[in-house]
Protein backbone atom coordinates (compact mmCIF):
# COMPACT_ATOMS: atom_id res chain seq x y z
CA UNK A 1 0.00 0.00 0.00
CA UNK A 2 1.67 3.64 -0.92
CA UNK A 3 1.85 6.47 1.20
CA UNK A 4 -1.50 7.98 -0.15
CA UNK A 5 -3.70 4.87 -0.27
CA UNK A 6 -2.85 5.00 4.11
CA UNK A 7 -3.75 8.58 4.25
CA UNK A 8 -7.12 7.77 2.52
CA UNK A 9 -7.48 4.49 4.22
CA UNK A 10 -7.36 6.58 7.51
CA UNK A 11 -9.35 8.91 6.53
CA UNK A 12 -12.40 6.39 6.30
CA UNK A 13 -11.80 5.63 10.34
CA UNK A 14 -11.46 9.42 10.92
CA UNK A 15 -15.11 9.97 9.42
CA UNK A 16 -16.38 6.99 10.93
CA UNK A 17 -14.99 8.45 14.16
CA UNK A 18 -16.57 11.81 13.20
CA UNK A 19 -20.35 9.97 12.93
CA UNK A 20 -19.49 8.84 16.20
CA UNK A 21 -18.49 11.94 18.07
CA UNK A 22 -21.66 13.64 16.00
CA UNK A 23 -24.17 10.72 17.80
CA UNK A 24 -22.96 11.38 21.15
CA UNK A 25 -24.01 15.09 20.21
CA UNK A 26 -27.24 14.23 19.17
CA UNK A 27 -27.61 12.23 22.68
CA UNK A 28 -26.83 14.90 24.78
CA UNK A 29 -29.51 17.41 22.67
CA UNK A 30 -31.77 14.44 23.38
CA UNK A 31 -31.46 14.10 27.36
CA UNK A 32 -28.52 11.99 27.73
CA UNK A 33 -26.22 12.42 30.44
CA UNK A 34 -22.53 14.35 29.21
CA UNK A 35 -20.01 11.62 29.17
CA UNK A 36 -16.51 13.65 29.99
CA UNK A 37 -14.68 10.25 30.13
CA UNK A 38 -16.03 9.22 26.71
CA UNK A 39 -15.37 12.92 25.19
CA UNK A 40 -11.92 13.07 26.64
CA UNK A 41 -11.52 9.67 24.73
CA UNK A 42 -13.03 11.24 21.60
CA UNK A 43 -10.47 14.40 22.34
CA UNK A 44 -7.35 11.83 23.03
CA UNK A 45 -8.15 9.82 19.13
CA UNK A 46 -8.23 13.33 17.63
CA UNK A 47 -5.37 14.45 19.05
CA UNK A 48 -3.24 11.20 18.55
CA UNK A 49 -4.64 9.02 15.49
CA UNK A 50 -6.00 12.03 13.49
CA UNK A 51 -3.56 14.87 14.24
CA UNK A 52 -0.37 12.88 15.79
CA UNK A 53 -0.55 9.87 13.42
CA UNK A 54 -2.75 11.15 10.24
CA UNK A 55 -1.66 14.63 10.07
CA UNK A 56 1.61 13.75 11.58
CA UNK A 57 2.20 11.89 7.82
CA UNK A 58 0.75 14.27 5.63
CA UNK A 59 2.99 17.58 7.39
CA UNK A 60 5.97 15.99 8.10
CA UNK A 61 6.06 13.49 4.22
CA UNK A 62 3.64 14.15 1.92
CA UNK A 63 2.83 18.07 1.85
CA UNK A 64 6.91 18.79 2.82
CA UNK A 65 7.48 17.11 -0.35
CA UNK A 66 5.10 18.79 -2.18
CA UNK A 67 6.32 22.36 -0.75
CA UNK A 68 9.74 21.37 -1.81
CA UNK A 69 9.10 20.09 -5.37
CA UNK A 70 5.84 21.50 -6.87
CA UNK A 71 6.10 25.03 -6.45
CA UNK A 72 3.60 28.01 -5.42
CA UNK A 73 0.25 26.26 -6.73
CA UNK A 74 1.14 23.41 -3.76
CA UNK A 75 3.54 26.09 -1.40
CA UNK A 76 -0.79 28.25 -1.48
CA UNK A 77 -2.97 24.69 -1.03
CA UNK A 78 -0.91 23.85 1.96
CA UNK A 79 0.05 27.03 3.62
CA UNK A 80 -2.99 28.57 3.05
CA UNK A 81 -5.32 25.28 3.23
CA UNK A 82 -4.32 22.40 4.77
CA UNK A 83 -2.23 23.49 7.38
CA UNK A 84 -4.68 26.27 8.67
CA UNK A 85 -7.04 23.94 8.85
CA UNK A 86 -5.10 21.28 10.79
CA UNK A 87 -4.55 24.16 13.40
CA UNK A 88 -8.28 25.25 13.06
CA UNK A 89 -9.10 21.28 14.25
CA UNK A 90 -6.45 21.78 16.87
CA UNK A 91 -8.20 24.49 18.54
CA UNK A 92 -11.76 22.61 17.94
CA UNK A 93 -9.94 20.08 20.17
CA UNK A 94 -8.85 22.38 22.94
CA UNK A 95 -12.16 24.20 22.89
CA UNK A 96 -14.05 20.55 23.45
CA UNK A 97 -11.88 19.94 26.19
CA UNK A 98 -12.43 23.22 27.79
CA UNK A 99 -16.05 22.57 27.49
CA UNK A 100 -16.21 19.47 29.24
CA UNK A 101 -14.36 20.59 31.52
CA UNK A 102 -16.31 23.77 32.49
CA UNK A 103 -19.35 21.35 32.29
CA UNK A 104 -17.86 19.40 34.69
CA UNK A 105 -17.70 22.36 37.39
CA UNK A 106 -20.80 23.72 36.60
CA UNK A 107 -23.20 21.82 34.11
CA UNK A 108 -25.13 24.50 33.00
CA UNK A 109 -26.59 24.53 29.88
CA UNK A 110 -24.12 27.24 28.17
CA UNK A 111 -21.05 24.73 29.13
CA UNK A 112 -23.39 21.45 27.31
CA UNK A 113 -23.92 23.88 24.33
CA UNK A 114 -19.95 24.44 24.21
CA UNK A 115 -19.23 21.07 24.01
CA UNK A 116 -22.12 20.19 20.97
CA UNK A 117 -20.49 23.35 19.06
CA UNK A 118 -17.18 22.35 19.22
CA UNK A 119 -17.73 18.55 18.57
CA UNK A 120 -19.98 19.37 15.49
CA UNK A 121 -17.30 21.90 14.57
CA UNK A 122 -14.46 19.70 14.42
CA UNK A 123 -16.25 17.25 12.68
CA UNK A 124 -17.40 19.30 9.91
CA UNK A 125 -14.25 20.47 9.44
CA UNK A 126 -12.78 17.13 9.14
CA UNK A 127 -15.74 16.10 6.31
CA UNK A 128 -14.37 19.12 4.48
CA UNK A 129 -11.04 18.81 4.96
CA UNK A 130 -10.96 15.36 3.88
CA UNK A 131 -13.01 15.98 0.75
CA UNK A 132 -10.39 18.39 -0.03
CA UNK A 133 -6.94 16.22 0.39
CA UNK A 134 -9.02 13.00 -0.98
CA UNK A 135 -10.27 15.37 -4.34
CA UNK A 136 -7.59 17.96 -4.62
CA UNK A 137 -4.65 17.59 -2.24
CA UNK A 138 -3.44 13.79 -3.13
CA UNK A 139 -4.65 13.73 -6.42
CA UNK A 140 -2.61 16.58 -7.23
CA UNK A 141 0.56 15.12 -5.74
CA UNK A 142 -0.55 11.96 -7.47
CA UNK A 143 -0.19 14.01 -10.56
CA UNK A 144 2.16 16.71 -10.35
CA UNK A 145 5.44 14.69 -8.41
CA UNK A 146 7.83 12.92 -10.18
CA UNK A 147 7.57 9.00 -9.51
CA UNK A 148 11.22 9.50 -7.43
CA UNK A 149 9.63 12.19 -5.29
CA UNK A 150 6.39 9.78 -4.61
CA UNK A 151 8.50 6.79 -3.88
CA UNK A 152 10.26 9.19 -1.54
CA UNK A 153 6.66 9.44 0.10
CA UNK A 154 6.02 5.68 0.15
CA UNK A 155 9.25 5.04 1.48
CA UNK A 156 8.98 7.93 4.52
CA UNK A 157 5.17 6.30 5.00
CA UNK A 158 6.52 3.52 5.57
CA UNK A 159 8.78 3.96 8.33
CA UNK A 160 6.72 6.82 10.19
CA UNK A 161 3.84 3.70 10.18
CA UNK A 162 6.75 0.95 11.52
CA UNK A 163 7.57 3.41 14.57
CA UNK A 164 3.58 3.91 15.17
CA UNK A 165 3.06 0.17 14.56
CA UNK A 166 6.46 -0.35 17.38
CA UNK A 167 4.20 2.17 20.04
CA UNK A 168 0.88 0.04 19.38
CA UNK A 169 -1.15 3.50 17.56
CA UNK A 170 -3.00 2.02 14.83
CA UNK A 171 -3.81 -0.99 17.31
CA UNK A 172 -4.66 1.15 20.03
CA UNK A 173 -6.95 3.53 18.43
CA UNK A 174 -8.56 1.69 15.50
CA UNK A 175 -9.25 -1.03 18.33
CA UNK A 176 -11.16 1.64 19.96
CA UNK A 177 -12.92 3.03 17.58
CA UNK A 178 -14.61 -0.06 16.61
CA UNK A 179 -15.79 -1.26 19.96
CA UNK A 180 -17.43 2.24 20.17
CA UNK A 181 -18.99 1.84 16.86
CA UNK A 182 -20.05 -1.73 18.20
CA UNK A 183 -21.73 -0.65 21.12
CA UNK A 184 -24.24 1.74 18.69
Amino acid sequence: MNGIDILVKEHENILAFNGFLRSICAGILEGEPVDGDLLRECIDFGRTYADKHHHGKEEKILFRIMMENMGPVAEKLIRNGMLVEHDLGRLHLTQLETAVSEYEKTPIIDHKLDIISNAVGYGDLLKRHIEKEDQVAYGFAVRALQSDKMKDVDEETAVFEKVAKESGVQTKYETWLSNQLKKQ
